[in-house]
């Protein structure tokens, strides 16, 4: 490579896009032998059925505290695959560059998606790469697209909750979220802001080989945060649902942050949050294997299933001993967050 940014030439086709590929994608991410780089990948599958998920990243910055838009890109589409029940197994990769990036920072970005699907175990087996001009996007976007395989034993879904079920959160809230704005916006704390963007998957199998059919459904809050995920799940399972704010976890300079930038921590996004809606009988011990593992530290039961209704609700019992009703958040707070 002869020079330090990326250029338009970069993605006409010619030396500049094979030498981008060969010399810097390639050697980072794995994922085929440079010499014979073909159009798609060959995988050698695990019986059973196939679960696919494919999804876009337009973060700003493109590096933040504790993450950056690579680990981000590649732990949101592992996250998405577990919720499902499934082991993760491969993932693409697709970069749009913007003319202009500096070469050293894709390098970084890259790497960090390289040790987060190591960490994940899984592979990236094949992507693409395209080029656009200065102010075309924020430097980079990326998008991914991941297949697993499910865990036999995994038997999710709306229809499987039930009243009387435990909502779990696996940890505090809004720390991804709360870590982009004060990094987009300069803003320091006494206790740095780091994003939790981290893999589920260990967590999910874990917990779907541990209860089997006693783990009614599980899903990662991210845009729209824990009350997009609530009344998603109270709309589409037709269940009133009771949450207790005491019962949530959340971090102390997470909460000032917050109060400082006027958010509701409810609505923030998440990347390395599990909710899970788990049997009565199983919640105690659900939540004691999640805190067995070093992302879950501070899992929590947050609330029950009360029961099914013609005109579904979100409550949270305040601290006051009040009640408010938790609705479905209209639009983003935060943009381009992931």
């Amino acid at each position: 490579m002869n020079t330090d940014r990326i250029q338009l030439a970069h993605g006409g086709g010619g030396q500049l896009t094979t030498e981008l590929i060969t010399e810097v994608i390639v050697p980072i991410l794995g994922g085929q032998d440079v010499a014979v780089m073909t159009d798609a990948a060959v995988l050698d599958m695990p019986p059973g059925r196939v679960a696919l998920t494919t999804d876009s990243y337009v973060v700003q910055p493109l590096e933040f505290p504790g993450g950056d838009i690579g680990k981000l890109a590649v732990c949101g589409t592992v996250n998405d695959l577990s919720v499902c029940g499934a082991i993760p197994v491969a993932l693409t990769m697709g970069l749009v560059l913007q003319e202009g990036l500096e070469i050293a920072r894709l390098k970084r970005v890259l790497s960090s998606a390289a040790a987060a699907a190591e960490t994940a175990g899984v592979r990236i087996v094949t992507g693409d790469t395209k080029v656009v001009g200065r102010d075309a996007c924020d430097g980079m976007t990326i998008n991914t697209a991941g297949v697993g395989t499910l865990m036999p034993a995994a038997s999710l879904g709306f229809d499987h909750i039930a009243a009387g079920d435990r909502v779990i959160v696996s940890g505090p809230l809004g720390e991804h979220g709360l870590a982009v704005m004060s990094k987009r916006k300069g803003l320091s704390f006494t206790a740095e802001l780091e994003s939790d963007c981290a893999p589920l998957n260990e967590l999910t199998t874990t917990l779907v080989e541990s209860f089997a059919d006693e783990v009614r459904f599980m899903r990662d809050p991210t845009r729209g945060g824990l009350a997009a995920t609530l009344a998603e799940i109270s709309t589409s399972a037709n269940v009133d649902v009771e949450i207790v704010q005491a019962s949530i976890p959340v971090n102390r300079t997470v909460r000032a942050a917050g109060e400082m930038l006027g958010l509701d921590l409810m609505t923030v996004a998440n990347e390395g949050k599990l909710v899970t809606i788990v049997a009565p009988d199983a919640a105690e011990q659900a939540v004691a294997i999640l805190r067995k593992h070093a992302i879950a530290r501070e899992a929590s039961i947050i609330g029950t299933i009360v029961d099914t209704s013609e005109h579904p609700i979100v409550e949270l019992v305040t601290k006051a001993g009040g009640r408010r009703v938790i609705q479905m958040p209209y639009g983003e707070q935060l943009p381009r967050i992931c």
